[in-house]
């Protein structure tokens, strides 16, 4: 049987850089984070054992006089106000593509907001990106990620769309036709998602096609991990999810020739590695 891993799979840019400075801080002493510094419990677990202590936002309120790390998401302007006035060291990990679509989100907040301009996000409401992204408008922007949430929306105002840097290609173009529909020349889209993640899906279906079997490894809480592996699926129906090497079960691999392993943006090298040697020794 030949395992093969997909080599394009596994973390993105911002999760590589993330993870690498809290391994570097962490070596200086205690290191707090705000959320899970990725969406994978393994990957979560290691960093713990390590010494990184995940927390909430309300518990983030409390703290003072510490050191913070802010993942790749981003955060919303009120999370660094409240760092400084806690006197918190912030080690800033957020992805420089979420950074620079917060900048273009405030700059067009700012410079629409007395002709009446609505913000339009498209993702996934509570998304912790999302969230950094709403910030930028002091909460007014509102987030659509189907047809039914953009009822509120008011067409006879300048609307201006952006999107969740990780949502899909499609489904946002899908999004912008309906918006422009509705409001013609008065809404303006700005397609900021990154194509680091976007390009994945079509060179995800080709390694899925030349695949007996695909195990697609990814967190349940990953929202890339869950829509890359139905991409996924739908060209090869022998597509199994699972988040560790002790998820991949013999039946999946029944007369297979050839197994490709894949996984999401928040996907460690190391547990694809892991469930290679699992299968290459049964």
């Amino acid at each position: 049987m030949k395992v093969e891993i997909d080599e394009r799979s596994g973390f993105c840019f911002g999760v590589v850089n993330a993870i690498r400075k809290a391994e570097q801080e962490l070596e200086k002493g205690i290191l707090y984070c705000v959320g899970d510094i990725v969406h994978n419990d393994l990957e979560i677990d290691r960093l713990k054992r390590k010494g990184l202590k995940t927390i909430e936002h309300k518990e983030f309120a409390g703290l003072h006089r510490c050191r913070v790390l802010f993942r790749a998401h981003g955060e919303p302007p009120a999370s660094y106000e409240m760092a400084r006035e806690n006197e918190i060291e912030v080690i800033d990990a957020s992805c420089p593509v979420v950074l620079d679509l917060q900048k273009r989100i405030r700059k067009a907040y700012e410079e629409t907001r007395e002709q009446g301009g609505q913000i339009v996000i498209y993702g996934k409401r509570g998304h912790a990106e999302v969230v950094g992204l709403v910030g930028q408008t002091n909460g007014e922007a509102l987030v659509v990620e189907r047809e039914a949430d953009i009822e509120p929306i008011d067409f006879t105002r300048p609307v201006i769309l952006f999107s969740q840097t990780t949502k899909s290609l499609d489904g946002f173009r899908a999004i912008a036709v309906l918006l422009k529909s509705r409001g013609g020349e008065r809404v303006i889209v700005h397609d900021t998602i990154c194509r680091k993640v976007a390009n994945r899906i079509p060179q995800l279906r080709e390694f899925a096609r030349l695949h007996d079997v695909v195990i697609f490894v990814s967190g349940e809480k990953s929202s890339n991990g869950k829509q890359l592996f139905e991409m996924c699926r739908e060209v090869n129906p022998r597509t199994y999810f699972v988040q560790h090497a002790g998820e991949v079960k013999p039946e999946m691999l029944e007369n297979a020739a050839c197994v490709g392993i894949s996984g999401a943006t928040s996907t460690p090298r190391w547990i694809m590695e892991e469930i290679k040697h699992r299968i290459e020794l049964q």
